[in-house]
C-alpha cells in the first residue's frame, strides 16, 4: 500500500465516525391552520344571512301633489324631528288659500249683514242660520286651504337617518308618492328570509344569535319579533325579523349581520366540520397549546351536524383554538406554527 494515502483514510475514518456520532435531524415544524372556538349560541346550526334594519322606517311624502323644487337631504343624512327635507314650488297652493280667505272675508261679512237684517224682522231665523252654515263652510275651507299651503314642505316627524331618496328637483310628484324613507334611529332588527323548510324551527328556536360580517367576533343576543304569515309568492320564503335588544353603535343601518338559531338551550361551541376526526362518542379534535404552540387530541361530544359546522356540547370551551386543516396529519405534541383564521390571533 502506498504510505502516503494513510493520512487520507485516516481522516475519511474520523469524519465517518464523527457523522455517526450526530442524532437526527430535528422534524420542521409544521404549519397548522387554526381556529379560536366561539361561543355556539346555536351558531353553525341554522344560519341564515339578512339585513340590519330599523324597526320603524316609513316612506314619507307630500300631502299635496306638485313640482319638487329643491330637496334638502341625502341617503345617510341624520335628520331632527321637525326639520325640512324636501320642498315643492308653492304658488299654486298659496294661490288656492288666498281664495279660501277671500271667500271666507265675503261669507263673513254677508253673515253680519244678515244679522242686522234679522233682528230688524226682514229675515227669518231659517235664513239666517243658512248663512251661518255657509259661512262655518267658508271658514273650515280656508283652514284646509292654509294647511295645504304648508304641506308643500316636508318635514320629518321623527329623528332619523334617510335610507333612501326617491325624488329629484324638477319631477313632479302625486300626494303620498315617496320621496324619502326615513329610518328612526333607535331600536335595531335583522331582516332575514326563511325557506318554507325552516320556517317551522324559527318559530320553535330558543336562542338567536347575531353576528356581522364586519365583526364576527362579536355576538348580539336577538329575539323573533315578527314572522310574515305567509310566504313570498317569488322567492317561496318567510320574512321574519330579529330583534337586538343590545345593539350599539356598532350594529349600523344596512350593514350584513348572520343570525344563528338553535332550538336547544345547551349552547356549546361550534367548530367547522374540517377539525373534526372521527365521529359520534368517538370524535376528537387537536388543540393547539398557546404557549407551548403544541397541539394535544381531545375527545368532544357532537349533538349535531350541519353544512356549516357541528355543535360542541363537552370537551371544549369558549376561547379555546383548534386545527381546522390537516387534522390527520398531526402527531400529539407535535410543534406547530399556528395560522389564523376566522377568528384574530390572541
Amino acid at each position: 500500500m502506498n504510505l502516503r494515502l494513510l493520512p487520507l483514510f485516516g481522516a475519511i475514518l474520523i469524519l465517518s465516525a464523527c457523522g455517526r456520532n450526530e442524532g437526527p435531524a430535528p422534524d420542521p415544524v409544521r404549519p397548522a391552520l387554526v381556529q379560536k372556538v366561539m361561543a355556539g349560541s346555536g351558531a353553525g346550526l341554522n344560519v341564515f344571512s339578512g339585513e340590519v334594519r330599523a324597526r320603524h322606517e316609513a316612506d314619507l311624502g307630500f300631502r299635496i301633489g306638485g313640482k319638487v323644487i329643491r330637496r334638502e337631504v341625502d341617503v345617510g343624512a341624520t335628520v331632527q324631528a321637525g326639520q325640512a327635507l324636501a320642498q315643492l314650488d308653492p304658488a299654486d297652493a298659496l294661490l288656492e288659500a288666498r281664495r279660501a280667505d277671500a271667500q271666507r272675508t265675503l261669507s263673513e261679512a254677508d253673515l253680519r249683514r244678515y244679522r242686522d237684517l234679522h233682528n230688524k224682522g226682514f229675515f227669518s231665523a231659517a235664513a239666517l242660520e243658512a248663512k251661518e252654515t255657509t259661512f262655518k263652510a267658508a271658514d273650515a275651507q280656508a283652514g284646509l286651504a292654509r294647511n295645504a299651503a304648508s304641506y308643500a314642505t316636508l318635514r320629518a316627524d321623527k329623528a332619523g337617518i334617510i335610507t333612501a331618496v326617491s325624488a329629484e328637483p324638477g319631477q313632479v310628484v302625486a300626494a303620498g308618492q315617496p320621496v324619502v324613507r326615513l329610518a328612526r334611529d333607535d331600536e335595531r332588527e335583522v331582516q332575514i328570509s326563511i325557506p318554507e323548510s325552516r320556517e317551522g324551527e324559527l318559530r320553535h328556536a330558543r336562542t338567536f344569535a347575531v353576528r356581522l360580517w364586519s365583526a364576527p367576533d362579536k355576538t348580539y343576543t336577538g329575539r323573533l319579533r315578527e314572522l310574515a304569515p305567509a310566504a313570498d309568492a317569488a322567492t317561496r320564503t318567510f320574512t321574519a325579523r330579529i330583534a337586538v335588544p343590545d345593539a350599539d353603535a356598532g350594529l349600523r343601518l344596512g350593514m350584513t349581520a348572520t343570525v344563528a338559531i338553535s332550538d336547544s338551550a345547551d349552547r356549546g361551541v361550534v367548530v367547522p366540520l374540517s377539525a373534526i376526526l372521527g365521529q359520534g362518542e368517538q370524535a376528537t379534535v387537536w388543540v393547539l397549546d398557546p404557549r407551548q404552540n403544541t397541539v394535544s387530541s381531545r375527545p368532544v361530544r357532537i349533538t349535531r351536524y350541519s353544512e356549516t359546522g357541528a355543535q360542541v356540547t363537552a370537551g371544549l370551551k369558549e376561547g379555546e383554538t383548534v386545527v381546522v386543516a390537516g387534522v390527520h396529519k398531526l402527531l400529539a405534541g407535535q410543534k406547530v406554527k399556528p395560522v389564523f383564521t376566522g377568528s384574530a390571533a390572541p
